[in-house]
């Protein structure tokens, strides 16, 4: 298992982590099954949003004896009334809930406390100002949680959070299917067919920014719905109209900036070490490029999507780490210290390339990379 730096909390996690879909199988005996699977192949990350308080025990009991081998992400905001899942921003809801979680779990602090589902931009401001920001500050101040987290599926009200140095930790929904389309505050737009039926190109701007930014400052994104609930693995269900493999819809995620680790929603042990195998897969297994050429409505005709189809450079340039770095240098008036020094450390720079053109030959998608490298070379001085 590769283990990533979560932003600047510093925690190691595991790149493939586990989401809390499958817990409630079986009458919750799949949790410790699951934990058990986990444990063995050394995934020390997951997130519990559900407020269901038989998976919040399932959970604590799984964990007993072992807390400390796994890093918990679990949600603020999220209850249970009426037996039923309830999202709220009324505090004592919002205190009780929380208090009963611990409880249910059996632990005295949180790893990462996430502010539960913000998708629209008031919401955001009612949590800042209406007092969950406060709580969650005080919960942090105290220990009970050590680093403050938010989970969000638009991009834009992501951002704005990121941005105010609030947050520390992004669960946020990426997926080559839903980084193509425009901001919402309507989750459900993110699957919505008709958003697919006419021809899409390229990645959305607002979701490259945000990854450059948390990349930028440091803030750790852990990826849900990387599989699209499972749509994105079945060609029919595909909003891409081809099937991807989980392989490579994990690859994917873990290309993008920011991201520390992918949260792999299975309902059995099987599913979760399909995930896992991951780690094991060949670079041909992983690769996404060839099929995101295929898919009939979605185009990324010039947009550098970090494959290294280029590869091997005859300078031996990694291109797409200069072209990464490019990009997370040009989304700011002023290049970034870490971006600056990461590409430092790279053995050959973008001033080596001698303009050959052979990277461009194997292009799945068109990439313009000997202006890149031009680029690059004259915004890095080398």
């Amino acid at each position: 298992m590769i283990y990533r730096d979560l932003g600047k909390t510093g925690l190691k996690v595991s790149e493939i982590g586990m989401g809390c879909e499958g817990f409630a199988e079986e009458n919750c005996k799949m949790t410790k099954k699951l934990f058990d699977a986990a444990e063995i192949a050394g995934i020390n990350y997951f997130d519990l949003y559900t407020s269901n308080p038989a998976v919040r025990k399932a959970v604590g009991e799984a964990l007993r004896g072992r807390r400390e081998k796994f890093i918990a992400q679990s949600h603020i905001c999220s209850v249970w009334q009426n037996g039923q899942y309830k999202r709220t921003r009324k505090l004592p809801e919002v205190k009780a809930g929380f208090e009963e979680s611990l409880e249910l779990l059996q632990t005295n602090y949180i790893d990462v406390g996430t502010i539960h589902y913000c998708d629209a931009l008031d919401d955001w401001e009612n949590i800042v100002s209406g007092g969950i920001l406060d709580y969650v500050r005080e919960l942090k101040a105290k220990k009970i949680i050590r680093h403050v987290g938010l989970s969000s599926h638009n991009p834009q009200v992501a951002l704005k959070a990121v941005e105010s140095g609030a947050i520390e930790v992004l669960m946020f929904s990426v997926n080559p299917c839903y980084d193509l389309l425009p901001a919402s505050e309507d989750v459900e737009q993110l699957w919505n067919e008709k958003n697919y039926e006419s021809h899409l190109t390229n990645m959305d701007s607002d979701r490259k920014t945000l990854y450059e930014t948390c990349q930028r400052l440091g803030v750790g994104i852990t990826v849900m719905k990387c599989f699209g609930g499972g749509d994105l693995l079945n060609a029919e269900l595909s909003p891409a109209g081809v099937a991807l493999t989980p392989n490579q819809c994990i690859h994917y995620a873990l290309s993008r900036p920011g991201v520390a680790v992918v949260l792999a929603g299975a309902h059995s042990v099987e599913q979760l070490n399909q995930a896992v195998a991951y780690e094991n897969a060949t670079a041909e297994e992983k690769d996404y490029a060839l099929t995101f050429a295929s898919f009939p409505k979605i185009s990324w005709k010039g947009h550098c999507v970090y494959c290294s189809h280029c590869a091997p450079c005859v300078k031996h340039i990694d291109i797409a780490y200069v072209t990464k770095f490019l990009h997370l240098a040009e989304s700011q008036s002023k290049i970034p210290e870490t971006v600056r020094e990461h590409y430092k450390l790279l053995p050959h720079h973008a001033s080596e390339c001698i303009k050959c053109g052979v990277c461009e030959t194997r292009c799945p998608f068109g990439v313009e990379i000997r202006k890149n490298m031009t680029r690059a070379a004259n915004l890095f001085g080398y």
